[in-house]
This record gives C-alpha cells, sequence and structure tokens, in this order.
C-alpha cells in the first residue's frame, strides 16, 4: 500500500497531540516551499517527480510535520539543490525538533528568506521594542540605507543597497487585507539621534506619525522620564502565531540572530512587554511626540 501511495508522514493517531513546529522546522517548511515554487512545480507534479505524496507535501510545507531524511532528500533532489544550500537543509532536517536557536551571524548579505523574515510572514501579531533604532517594518527607505551605512561602514554600495532592499520588502506584511498586527514600542533614545541628516529624520517622524493612525499598528514611547526600565538591556520582536503555534521572541545580537522558544522564555518577555506598554506614553501623546520632535529637524 505504501508503495502505491507514495512516502507519508501523515500525523500520528488522531489520540495522539501535535507536537508545535519548532523554528528549525518552521524556516525548513518554507525553505521547501520556495524551492519547489522557484523550480516552477505544482505539489501535485512533485508528487509524480517523487513519490511523496500531496497530502504529506502539504503537511511539509506547512510545518505539521517533520519530513524523514529520505523524503528530504527526494525532494531536494527534485529541486536540484546541491552544495551548502542542501547541507543547511539536511542539517534543519536533524535538528527541526530542538527549540531554541541561535542562527550564526552570515557575513554574506541576506536575502528575503531569512530565518525572521519567514516567521513574520506567518504571524499575527509583532510586539517590536527597540531601544536604539526605528523598528525596520518603520523605516523610511533613507533612513534604513543611512543606518545600515553606519551600523555597516565597510559594507560596499551593492551590499548596502541590497539589504535596504530586503527591509523594505519586509514591510509589505503590513498591506493587504489581512496585514500583520504590529505594536511597536520606541525608547526615546531611538527617536533623539539624527540618523543622516535632518531632512532624513524629519521626513522619518512624518512616516512614524502616518503609520501610527492604521488601524492595525499601535506606537508608544518610553520617555527618558521613565527612568531606568526593562527594556535597556537590549531590542526583541515577540512574534504571536494563529492556531495556538507557540509563540517566539527574536532578537538581533553581534553574535547572530537568537530564537527563543522555551515557555519560561516567553513567559518572561511577556512580562517585560506588558512592564513597557505601561510605562509608555499613550498612543495619542506619543503622536504628539513624533510632531513635536519633527519640529526639531
Amino acid at each position: 500500500m505504501r508503495e502505491k501511495q507514495g512516502m507519508d508522514e501523515n500525523a500520528p493517531a488522531p489520540s495522539s497531540r501535535r507536537q508545535p513546529p519548532t523554528v528549525r522546522l518552521r524556516r525548513l517548511a518554507a525553505e521547501l516551499r520556495r524551492l519547489r515554487q522557484a523550480a516552477g512545480l505544482s505539489q501535485e507534479e512533485v508528487a509524480e517527480k517523487t513519490n511523496v505524496n500531496s497530502v504529506t507535501l502539504y503537511r511539509i510545507e506547512s510545518a505539521k510535520t517533520k519530513p524523514q531524511l529520505r523524503t528530504l532528500i527526494a525532494l531536494l533532489d527534485a529541486y536540484g539543490v546541491t552544495g551548502d544550500e542542501r547541507a543547511d537543509l539536511l542539517a534543519l532536517q536533524k535538528e527541526a525538533k530542538q527549540r531554541g536557536w541561535l542562527h550564526s551571524f552570515d557575513a554574506e548579505l541576506p536575502d528575503q528568506y531569512t530565518a525572521l523574515i519567514s516567521l513574520e510572514a506567518e504571524a499575527q501579531q509583532a510586539i517590536n521594542y527597540e531601544s536604539l533604532f526605528i523598528p525596520g517594518l518603520l523605516q523610511t527607505e533613507d533612513y534604513a540605507r543611512a543606518v545600515i551605512r553606519g551600523v555597516l561602514p565597510t559594507a560596499t554600495d551593492d551590499e548596502v543597497e541590497t539589504r535596504v532592499i530586503a527591509r523594505l520588502q519586509r514591510q509589505a506584511l503590513l498591506e493587504g487585507d489581512t496585514p500583520l498586527r504590529l505594536w511597536a514600542i520606541l525608547d526615546e533614545a531611538a527617536l533623539s539621534r539624527t540618523v543622516g541628516s535632518d531632512a532624513i529624520m524629519r521626513n522619518q517622524l512624518t512616516h512614524l506619525v502616518q503609520q501610527a493612525k492604521r488601524p492595525h499598528i499601535t506606537l508608544q514611547v518610553i520617555p527618558f522620564s521613565a527612568g531606568a526600565h526593562p527594556g535597556m538591556p537590549g531590542s526583541f520582536i515577540h512574534l504571536k502565531f494563529p492556531e495556538d503555534d507557540p509563540d517566539v521572541i527574536y532578537i538581533d545580537s553581534m553574535a547572530g540572530d537568537l530564537f527563543l522558544e522555551k515557555e519560561k522564555d516567553i513567559e518572561r518577555y511577556n512580562d517585560i512587554c506588558e512592564h513597557l506598554r505601561a510605562i509608555a506614553l499613550s498612543p495619542a501623546k506619543t503622536i504628539a511626540l513624533f510632531g513635536s520632535l519633527r519640529e526639531d529637524h
């Protein structure tokens, strides 16, 4: 029967509770979807080429099940994946059940399929706290370019532009019929530092005022007068997903991209988010502050 139906990795018996996907499994699923689409193949066509039935392929591509090694190899062969990319995906399959992930910094420029972007695309809500930067999803093109040039002084012009494009592409998540719900909390320090020029900051602050008026975007600023607070050690993004999938905390560090999934970590960052919201200015006062700082530039 298995030979007729193809490789099948359907879920365990109905009485078994489905294990929520880890960051690694989500990442693997997103990459396999991308590779199939890049190859111009439908799920049915892949089933014919690989003997992996379409139901199983759907479950793999939606991170509902971990592919068996032989299944993954068959898919990679069908998509023509070789070299380092193949090795990386095989490593993801091997480690798919592990929670928590430090994705080491890659000197090469990120493409649109980085782990953060693929997770953001699946999330329903993002709570983004930033201590020094305007959140990436809310940056203007000129601000993004100036920030990237400042943070990466040795990057070439082409490398800078590739990163700018990738950052702007992420912002498409805030558009459409079902946009990502974004709650951004900024320390006032992120607004006080002049990035690029007064003109760039003036336009960036105007953009923040416009974005803050959208129904699915909430902005708050923690004023200097609030004193020390739990967000001072560093920025983070708290991603919330549909279908009771567990939350993920993303931290951009000098060592690489850190993803936290353990329940105790999620609870800790939930507490931090609640505290930051409580001490921050209200959304209305935040918009007023944007306007005041814009006049300063």
